[in-house]
């Protein structure tokens, strides 16, 4: 409901929160409240966004920001008090001129559907029939996949049960809880459309994220349909039955379901990646994964080894620093890591205020946000031919981030410059997973942390011996090198139409589905977070995930509306889609040479990553065509 504009506190509360607000974003409310287009031209327009920051006063001059400030309090004012938005649609050709404005650059105007969307201004999509009786679906894994399957299949009024091997949801955010652990994507993105979130920091904990999830279950009645401590080892289709017949292990020991849709929600970094080192069965001291950490390993007073330097390690050891006696990095290879402000930074209280009752200033923060971790790099990603450095980099344009990424390690260095050599990687900047810095580089210059580059050749019971024969005596040994994400949905066997194995048309690490969901041979299965579906270059897994939930929702809606009882994807549309998804990294910094990253498999092909643009791929994801898919009628149908 409208407030009292005159009400005091009220009014308070409004002045103190717009003035911390983002003043970008500020414009833009401004522009919809107010419909007075004089807000996108000089001299409101911000400058350039740089980096990943938000660009909070827009580069302006204090008192043009002081105007914006001053007329925002008295649009929104009018607003709650019941003035009506001046520009409730506006049209495509507005919404990308004002983000434009707002970022500093031009927006294309293919961005306007996916604006739109994501303002709520596009049609609700049809209503669902109600499925025959019997078909039901199974969902394998609790994580962000799979609450997100739970609650689309809720919405399609699709009965459902989740199968979760743990004993709470959450996947990843409930495994992993090393010091330090929290998200790089920052928090309002990391959020579903469906369920907002109030969080406490820009780029939130591990604790809060977990605590998101499990509350999101629980608004939306996925836990009540989620059944603990179930883990899927097989799953085999009955063309027959137009089932599937699933295998599961619990602590009573091995049962059998069925279900007429499988879902796999296991997600990608789920199975750590657990180094052959000789001797590490011999150190005496805790050695522990960061992904399987212990409630009750103590680190106070500890001389630390950590293996690895990558995302894990690079959250872990500024965390540890202070409490560890000393802490030893060994490094396979540098990483590039940019600077992030508001990394461990609070939410101010007043922005809190901002965000619950403006809801259109934080539909388009976040939509600024999209643009700056979704797309806005994607074009610096492509090589060159031309380019006559590719040894450093791939373009011009890349160059240019080497550039700039590496006057800032050189700042965060600091009079520790005999570290340089060490930390400054030598490949095309985004060529592995690119890292914001949480005080990695400044950690590094610690009296008490050694980096070391040699690598590790064997543990003996109380020290890390490298290959040149060094010692490097620990009392715990920290694991932080990864997961094996190229093989998709290892261990478990997946038995398609004509007895055809997933992992045997997969060649075990050379995984493929069309949109990264769907495989030929396989009916009524879907991969969550499947193939080629990580936006490498930014963009948030939820928002990924959400796209492939509406593109699979849209699928079984019309899947039940024309009583088809198997449904899979045509082996040639399959083929054209990774062609075309090959022939896009052919042209992109993954496919490098220089570079072991873990996006490739054996034979070097990317299997992560996908090289699109996510607008590109939102549009891909909209609708589902029956076109591109072999249907057969069910079964009650053919008997009739």
């Amino acid at each position: 409901m409208p407030q009292d504009e005159q009400d005091p506190a009220d009014r308070a509360a409004l002045e103190a929160a717009v003035a911390v607000g983002n003043i970008p974003t500020l414009l833009l409310v401004l522009v919809q409240l107010t419909g007075d287009l004089r807000w996108l031209q000089e001299p409101y327009r911000p400058t350039r966004s740089r980096g990943l920051g938000d660009n909070p006063t827009g580069g302006l001059d204090q008192a043009v920001q002081d105007e914006v400030r001053a007329a925002a309090v008295q649009a929104i004012a009018a607003w709650r008090a019941g003035t009506p938005v001046a520009v409730p649609e506006p049209s495509a050709e507005l919404l990308v001129q004002m983000l434009g404005v707002s970022m500093g650059e031009p927006v294309p105007l293919d961005y306007a559907d996916m604006l739109a969307h994501e303002l709520g201004l596009d049609d609700e999509p049809p209503a669902p029939a109600p499925p025959a009786p019997g078909f039901r679906a199974l969902v394998i894994g609790a994580g962000a996949s799979g609450l997100c399957a739970g609650v689309h299949l809720g919405r399609a009024g699709i009965p459902y049960t989740v199968l979760e091997r743990n004993h709470d949801v959450g996947g990843v955010w409930h495994e992993n809880r090393y010091p330090g652990a929290g998200v790089d994507t920052p928090s309002h993105l990391y959020s579903f459309s469906f369920a907002p979130n109030d969080w406490s920091r820009w780029f939130a904990g591990q604790q809060e994220i977990r605590d998101y999830f499990e509350r999101v279950a629980d608004d939306f009645g996925v836990r009540a349909r989620t059944r603990f401590g179930v883990e899927v080892t097989a799953a085999t289709w009955d063309d027959d039955a137009q089932e599937w017949e699933v295998t599961a292990r619990t602590a009573d020991g091995e049962e059998t379901l069925r279900c007429s849709v499988l879902i796999s929600a296991v997600g990608a970094f789920n199975k750590p990646k657990v180094p052959d080192i000789a001797g590490l069965a011999e150190f005496r001291g805790p050695v522990a994964h960061t992904a399987r950490w212990p409630e009750d390993l103590d680190l106070t007073d500890q001389r630390v080894a950590v293996l690895g330097n990558g995302a894990s390690a690079m959250q872990l050891v500024p965390a540890i620093a202070d409490r560890a006696r000393s802490v030893t990095v060994f490094q396979r290879s540098p990483q590039w890591a940019a600077p992030f402000e508001q990394f461990h930074q609070d939410v101010p209280p007043a922005v809190h205020w901002l965000y619950r009752e403006v809801p259109l200033y934080e539909t388009w923060y976040r939509l600024r946000l999209g643009w700056t971790f979704n797309d806005r790099i994607h074009g610096a990603l492509q090589k060159d031919p031309a380019w006559e450095h590719p040894e450093r980099s791939i373009s011009a344009a890349n160059d240019g981030h080497r550039r700039a990424f590496t006057r800032y390690i050189v700042e965060q260095l600091g009079d520790r410059q005999d570290l340089l050599p060490a930390v400054l990687p030598t490949y095309p900047p985004f060529g592995k997973r690119m890292l914001l810095d949480n005080g990695w580089f400044a950690t590094m210059t610690r009296d008490d942390v050694e980096l070391v580059t040699d690598r590790v050749a064997r543990l003996t019971a109380d020290a890390v011996v490298t290959e040149a024969g060094e010692e490097h005596e620990a009392d715990v040994v920290v694991l932080a090198t990864g997961f094996d994400v190229v093989r998709f949905l290892a261990p478990m066997r997946v038995t398609g139409r004509d007895g055809r194995v997933l992992h045997d048309e997969w060649a075990d690490d050379d995984p493929r589905a069309y949109l990264g969901s769907t495989v030929p041979g396989f009916p009524n299965f879907f991969t969550l977070y499947g193939p080629n579906l990580q936006f490498g270059h930014g963009g948030s897994l939820l928002f990924m995930i959400e796209l492939q939930l509406h593109y699979v929702a849209d699928l079984l809606r019309q899947v039940v509306e024309q009583g088809i009882g198997a449904v899979e994807c045509r082996q040639d549309v399959h083929d054209a889609y990774n062609d075309d998804v090959d022939a896009a990294h052919d042209r992109m910094v993954w496919t490098h040479p220089g570079m072991d990253v873990y996006y490739r498999n054996s034979r070097g092909r990317v299997v992560v990553n996908n090289p699109f643009t996510v607008v590109d791929f939102w549009h891909r994801l909209r609708h589902a065509d029956l076109a591109d898919y072999v249907t057969t009628p069910a079964v009650a149908q053919v008997s009739a």
